[in-house]
């Protein structure tokens, strides 16, 4: 059987491709360095992340790029003996700003490990950019159309423009092939089949009212007619579904001629409050309905489809709610892969697999330094928990709400100034964290810092002093759905609450005063704010 969703955890709009008997899917990485996560499976049900597209800075410049800006919506597609990645680097946002500056660009690799080219800069339409191979050889670069000019709808129809491969430039002109009034028209991906080109649309916004939509024209430029159905699959009227905010997808065909949707969902705590349904602001509706909130973020999931007999995209077990499990592909063997180890022992550079990330730039020596301490990781203090540009955090995705993190580390802090721990991050706005740093009265301290929707915090009831525990400690987060404990210890037996119960549900898209797309990142860190040379020692991580 195929599990929903078959990538759990911050793995937003997938794009999916097959070449021979191998499936890829690229998913959104925002701010976080590298960009593009890539997975791999051989039977659509079981998993495995092998990697980024995007692993230079030369790639995907991130430095100062605000929270939920940066990488957005990549294309993945595989045609004349290599891979073609679309994606976007997005570098201004601010919800109700005008301007977007959506930079598109493309990178090609013969294997889909890499190493992929450097990039070429196509243009700054829009965002969810997606490149169609049509069957007589040409390319098509289609995009939404943002417009920020006062009174316009800022989603001003889908647009396509020709790629010439040869000069690695967009060439002709802009056409624009549908436009819906005051409807969100994003993601666009085009198709052929039976005698039509297929227009597939991410519609309603990627929250609460989030859909994917259709519409077909016997000519490339159009005119496209609309699907006479409301939406291919959405839960914009269903609140009580599991899998909610349903919608920006791709299509992939089996070698046995099955049609699958790869699509994005999110997962709220509790059953939505049915007078939310069909909200499409996702920020009022968590206001009123905390439990609604997602703190997986948004994740991949996989529904069959099929063409109905008037020639129309539709789910195969019938309606438009996505299922939760379904039988896997005809004629394929299940093909899981071995687990990863929960916990990371930092014995080496290559002790960070394809899970790990950082904030906005690579890992490197100058801060992230596995020789210095052998079988230990140096980070050396890094710009605040604030900073959009030189912090010095490293992270995993959580994939359950249920979870315990816990590492180990040697530090020695001479001033407040200096602190470094563990971290249950959404983003710089807001974020809990457990972390060793120095108290003007009490010395060497474990204490809890946090960030709710930016208002800082140091609770003066989750504070302890550790001057007589040894150099290396132990911090531990425990998250059970919408509540985080923190723990500290000086020998991984015996274990101190630090503080009480903290609302883990705000670590989620759904929560502030602000529009976010990510999802719970947990890692460690060191910061060093004044900038004099502290650095912190860890000896492991691990989250399971």
């Amino acid at each position: 059987m195929i599990h929903n969703p078959v990538l759990p955890g911050f793995r937003p709009d997938p794009s999916i491709c097959r070449v021979g008997e191998d499936y890829y899917l690229a998913t959104s990485t925002f701010e976080w360095f590298p960009g593009v996560m890539l997975h791999h499976s051989r039977d659509l049900a079981h998993w495995r992340p092998i990697g980024h597209a995007l692993t230079r800075a030369s790639q995907l410049d991130l430095r100062g790029v605000d929270c939920s800006a940066g990488s957005w919506a990549p294309s993945l597609s595989h045609a004349d003996g290599k891979f073609w990645l679309i994606y976007t680097n997005v570098v201004t946002t601010g919800m109700g700003r005008p301007f977007k500056d959506p930079h598109v660009f493309l990178v090609t690799a013969e294997r889909i490990e890499g190493p992929w080219s450097e990039p070429v800069k196509l243009d700054a339409i829009g965002f969810d950019p997606s490149l169609f191979h049509d069957d007589d050889g040409r390319k098509w670069l289609l995009n939404m159309q943002w417009d920020f000019r006062p009174g316009r709808h800022r989603f001003a129809g889908i647009v396509i423009q020709r790629f010439d491969p040869a000069t690695g430039r967009l060439t002709g002109p802009v056409r624009e092939l549908l436009r819906k009034e005051n409807i969100l028209c994003e993601g666009p991906n085009l198709y052929k089949e039976n005698g039509y080109y297929y227009l597939m649309l991410a519609e309603g916004g990627t929250g609460w009212n989030h859909g994917i939509s259709m519409a077909r024209s016997r000519s490339l430029f159009g005119p496209y007619e609309l699907d006479p159905a409301e939406a291919v699959l959405t839960t914009r009227h269903h609140p009580g579904h599991a899998l909610q905010k349903a919608g920006h997808g791709e299509l992939v065909r089996t070698p046995a001629g099955e049609w699958w949707l790869a699509h994005l969902c999110s997962r709220p705590l509790r059953p939505r409050a049915a007078a939310n349904a069909g909200s499409p602001d996702k920020t009022a509706s968590a206001a009123a309905h905390a439990g609604d909130r997602c703190v997986l973020g948004r994740e991949a999931a996989l529904q069959r489809v099929v063409w109905s007999a008037d020639g129309w995209l539709r789910l195969a077990h019938g309606g438009v709610l996505p299922a939760e499990e379904l039988p896997m592909p005809a004629g394929m063997k299940p093909h899981p892969w071995p687990a990863l180890p929960a916990r990371t022992d930092f014995v080496g550079a290559d002790s960070l697999d394809a899970r790990w990330q950082s904030l906005r730039r690579p890992v490197d020596g100058a801060w992230a330094d596995f020789v210095a301490r052998p079988g230990w990781l140096r980070l050396a203090g890094g710009e605040s928990p604030h900073s959009l540009r030189d912090q010095n955090f490293l992270a995993r995705r959580l994939e359950t709400t249920r979870a315990v993190a816990t590492t180990r580390v040697a530090f020695a802090p001479t001033r407040f100034t200096q602190f470094a721990g563990l971290a249950c991050w959404y983003d710089i706005r807001t974020n809990y964290a457990l972390r060793v740093t120095h108290d003007d009265r009490l010395g060497r301290v474990v204490k809890v810092q946090l960030s709710d929707d930016f208002a800082y915090a140091e609770p003066e009831d989750a504070v302890l002093s550790i001057n007589d525990w040894p150099d290396a400690v132990w911090l531990r987060a425990e998250i059970d759905r919408a509540e985080l404990r923190f723990l500290a210890s000086p020998d991984g037996v015996a274990w101190t609450p630090i503080g009480g119960l903290f609302d883990f549900s705000k670590v989620s898209d759904d929560y502030g005063s602000k529009l976010h797309f990510t999802g719970a990142m947990v890692g460690i860190g060191c910061h060093d704010v004044a900038g004099q040379g502290a650095f912190a020692d860890f000896e492991f991580f691990e989250l399971g």
